[in-house]
């Protein structure tokens, strides 16, 4: 059966595809973490917290408030209005109960979110764990999402640092690995000046606490240097890069600058001199620094006691603040090299070479060979070097050049073949009286084995044959002659030559698996690197520039992201690096557009014009084709290889992700700037509105003393005063109507629930609505078996009466208005109706709306906020209100508008005094099952 691999199997390993499935099956069941980080307390991680809570609420999420603490906050305090509180378990701790989180409800009650705010808290002792931390990783395997606090100095590996700045030092610490590990690190930052503003304003702490903390934790030096570490935690956090924004955006030669430097590693024992060295040399600079060690297939035969000593090393330069790498390959001065400029590290810092021997490898002068834009640096030996000598391995030496000398190289294999076939030849001659040809033989079997493991399959075919005529002329009776007296010794030369080219088939195999492998590593490195860089980006023109970057660098070819407008056609980017100018001229949108409009990639290697010079990738997102990549490479052949097909895939898929993550970020902040001009808006209605309250108050009064002067006023002077006296009263009950929305929307309004009879409160809201609905014909129809229900009287009576004068504003007169109430299974569904014109059309949600009014262009009086009004405090009391076009109140009417308004029965409490149930149930009848017309 034909393969479409080439020759070594290039396909996927089964048992990392394996692994990679059952790490994602045991992440599937896993709650999310999200971390709200700060510098300190008082930068608004909680409030932050509660704000994102909310909005998800609002949009279905069930998410409980697990423990908040607010610290008298009351703008913290107030957002977890509408939120479920799951209540604090106390827990006795020396003749003291303490309330703390109570985890057991928790999992029973299993949400879809919890809050648990201050992740470091430390639990009282008797807790089922010590660390609230705990309590969180037991909620995220029960597959529960958390939203939770931290402040930066509460990082193990940063306690003693916030010590050493502030002079305290704090006792309540987390491990770095549950902040490394969460899913999500929202970074809540606020300058120093504003955070001291905050907490004059006794918005932080209770003001004399505030005063103690101004003088000692939250002095200006302490938050800048808080503020310092907690950005530079939350980049490293999420592995950004600081080098991406001081070096230069090109790819080719490394941009010489001292910020970044590359120690290498190696068996010897002076590696953890070199890698001390370089951490101070990184401080001193104020640089970041990588450690890397390059395993050949020669330091994998090292002894374990100096493997183990390799791995120590690279653990000293990850504690010392290195990012550590073990990279694989044949030679080392080529890996480090493609290292160091894929990383764009002007600097490479190497131990002082020790050679024995000239033919040893010197790998400081493979690098200077490699790369003449980089600078070596070398680090002397330690005092304790000498002692140490004998310790020193051969590993190391130089194998084939790089791919740019590889033609040099090939030579030098065939090179060395002959002069090791000599030297061969050499050592055998004075010692051929006293061996058998046997072991001249194993001498050039020898031979061919080290050519054949240096120097690959040509150099060690050629020194086979060359062995075999050496021995057939300088040793085989008769000697320096090809002529062969016995006929054995052709079964002698056979078996050399079968032997010979055996093991060069078996060490040619070797070395390509191995540089298979590590083309493969380079690879999964690369995708790792362009993730990494994704995962920062928060724009789309930084996604454009990370992608070319490293397609450029990966695939040598020319790249350009092209995203959709409005109209979903596709656009080239206005601003093109400088070497894309002439290849954008052979773009073809039209391609590009067939490959956004179908989700299939078309172009080179493909089945869609295969022609072109450009390959044209989708960027297929989880929700929607996010764009098209397109792709000019330098080389036809080399695009059309299938692991680099596959990998431009994968490319592709990540650019989408990023696309479509930052789309939504910028979703996220347009809501974020909704809300906040919601929030200006209802500071401005409530200041205006009190402002409002005082001279229309005085207005009304005045108009009322003036109907009752004395001498009476004429007529037509009493019909002015009467008028001036109802326009006051209609301005003061908008008036009213704006300042209730703004306490509602800033949740000052508290309800005072009651148990209580609905029907008395129909009965008030008909007696204050009797003005509006003069002129028209009001109907009560209350179910005569209503439940007490506890509710709010005002606000249901407010609600009672925006409905009846809506339905009266905007029905003519005599027209019919009924007011109905009934039990709908675990509700109370209250429906005022009417048989006027009835709603727009697609108005039915809208009319709920602030400032929203049934006719917009009207002479009736309104500001369209009454109906909002009324959906506040129904939500408010857990109740939903809808409105919608009904048949009419009464036989023989069209149309007509009709809004039902509901609110949860409960439990009412037990009435063990009967004259109080007959007081209620007299209370009942005089609306029950009856029809009043007013």
């Amino acid at each position: 059966m034909s393969s479409n691999y080439p020759s070594g199997d290039q396909r996927p390993d089964p048992d990392a595809l394996l692994a990679q499935m059952q790490a994602q099956e045991s992440l599937a069941g896993r709650g999310k973490l999200r971390i709200y980080f700060g510098a300190s307390a008082g930068v608004g991680k909680t409030y932050a917290m509660l704000n994102a809570a909310q909005k998800l609420h609002a949009e279905g999420r069930e998410v409980v408030a697990g423990v908040i603490e607010s610290h008298g906050r009351a703008e913290t305090a107030a957002l977890l209005n509408g939120l479920e509180l799951l209540p604090l378990k106390q827990v006795a701790y020396r003749d003291k109960q303490l309330p703390e989180f109570d985890l057991d409800a928790a999992l029973a009650r299993k949400p879809s979110l919890i809050l648990v705010d201050e992740l470091a808290h430390s639990n009282a002792a008797g807790s089922r764990h010590p660390k609230r931390w705990q309590d969180v990783e037991e909620l995220l395997g029960a597959g529960i999402d958390v939203f939770t606090t931290l402040n930066v100095q509460h990082l193990e590996s940063l306690n003693d640092v916030v010590g050493g700045i502030t002079g305290i030092r704090v006792a309540e610490t987390l491990p770095d690995t549950v902040f490394d590990a969460a899913d999500e690190v929202v970074l809540v930052d606020l300058p120093a000046d504003e955070l001291l503003a905050r907490l004059k304003l006794g918005k932080v702490y209770q003001l004399p606490q505030a005063e103690r903390a101004s003088r000692n934790f939250f002095r200006k030096g302490n938050l800048i240097a808080l503020r310092e570490l907690a950005l530079r935690r939350t980049a490293d956090r999420l592995q950004g890069d600081v080098q991406a924004y001081r070096v230069e955006k090109s790819i080719g030669a490394v941009w010489q600058t001292d910020a970044a430097l590359l120690a290498c590693v190696g068996p010897s024992p002076a590696a953890e001199h070199v890698i001390r060295s370089t951490a101070r040399l990184a401080t001193q600079l104020n640089a970041e620094w990588h450690a890397v060690y390059v395993e050949t297939p020669r330091l994998q035969r090292l002894p374990s006691a100096q493997r183990e000593r390799i791995l120590k090393t690279l653990k000293l330069a990850q504690d010392l603040g290195a990012t550590t790498a073990v990279l694989a390959g044949n030679e080392v001065g080529a890996v480090l090299t493609d290292y160091a400029r894929s990383h764009n590290f002007s600097k490479v810092i190497m131990g002082r070479s020790q050679r024995k021997f000239p033919w040893q490898s010197n790998h400081a002068a493979r690098i200077a060979a490699l790369a003449t834009d980089i600078d070596l640096i070398e680090i002397g030996l330690p005092p304790t070097a000498a002692a140490t000598r004998d310790e020193k391995t051969r590993a190391g030496k130089s194998l084939p050049l790089s791919l740019q000398l590889r033609g040099k190289a090939r030579w030098q294999g065939y090179a060395w073949a002959f002069a090791t076939c000599v030297l061969v030849t050499l050592l055998a001659t004075p010692i051929l009286p006293y061996f058998d040809l046997a072991n001249i033989v194993m001498l050039y079997l020898l031979g061919e084995v080290v050519i054949a493991i240096r120097y690959g399959r040509g150099p060690a075919i050629f020194v086979a044959l060359l062995s075999i005529a050496s021995f057939d002329f300088f040793f085989v009776p008769p000697r320096f002659s090809f002529a062969v007296s016995d006929i054995q010794y052709l079964l002698t030369f056979a078996v050399m030559l079968a032997v010979g080219l055996i093991i060069t088939h078996l060490t040619a195999g070797l070395r390509y698996q191995a540089r298979i492998a590590s083309h493969r590593e380079s690879r999964s490195r690369a995708l790792f690197e362009f993730a990494r860089e994704l995962s920062a980006a928060l724009q789309t023109e930084q996604i454009f520039e990370i992608s070319r970057k490293f397609l450029q660098r990966t695939f040598q070819a020319q790249t350009l992201l092209l995203v959709p407008d409005t109209a979903e056609r596709l656009q080239v980017p206005a601003t093109l690096p400088g070497d894309a100018g002439d290849a954008v001229k052979s773009l073809d949108l039209g391609i590009a557009q067939w490959a956004f409009d179908n989700a299939a990639s078309a172009g080179i290697g493909t089945d869609t014009l295969p022609a072109s010079n450009w390959l044209y990738l989708p960027l297929v997102a989880p929700m929607r084709t996010r764009g098209v990549l397109a792709i000019l490479p330098h080389s036809r052949r080399w695009i059309l290889i299938p692991e680099q097909q596959q990998q431009l895939y994968t490319f592709a898929t990540l650019a989408a992700i990023a696309l479509e993550r930052v789309h939504y970020v910028e979703v996220a902040q347009d809501a974020l700037v909704r809300m906040e001009s919601e929030r200006l808006r209802n500071s401005l209605l409530s200041a205006l509105s009190h402002d409002l309250r005082t001279p229309l108050t005085a207005l009304v009064g005045l108009s009322e003393s003036l109907a009752l002067s004395k001498p009476p006023l004429q007529a037509a002077q009493q019909i002015l005063a009467a008028a001036l006296h109802n326009e006051t009263l209609r301005m003061s009950a908008l008036v009213t109507n704006l300042l209730d929305m703004a306490r509602i929307q800033s949740g000052e309004v508290k309800l005072n629930l009651q148990w209580q009879p609905f029907e008395e409160v129909v009965g008030s809201a008909l007696r204050a609505s009797s003005s509006p609905l003069t002129g028209h014909q009001v109907a009560t129809r209350v179910a005569h078996d209503l439940p007490l229900v506890r509710f709010d009287a005002v606000l249901i009576e407010r609600v009672l009466c925006n409905l009846l004068e809506n339905a009266a504003k905007y029905s003519p007169p005599g027209s019919h208005i009924v007011l109905s109430a009934l039990v709908k299974g675990r509700l109370l569904a209250v429906t005022v109706a009417d048989d006027g014109p009835g709603l727009p059309p697609g108005m039915e949600d809208a009319i709920f709306e602030k400032f929203t009014r049934g006719e917009r262009e009207s002479a009736k009086p309104g500001v369209g906020l009454g109906l909002a009004i009324c959906r506040a405090i129904v939500e408010a009391h857990g109740g939903t209100i809808h409105a919608k076009n009904a048949a009419g109140v009464r036989e023989g009417s069209h149309g007509g508008a009709e809004f039902t308004f509901t609110i949860p029965l409960g439990v009412p409490p037990s009435m063990p005094d009967p004259e109080a149930s007959d007081s209620a149930a007299s209370h009942g009848s005089d609306f029950g099952d009856t029809e009043k017309t007013e």
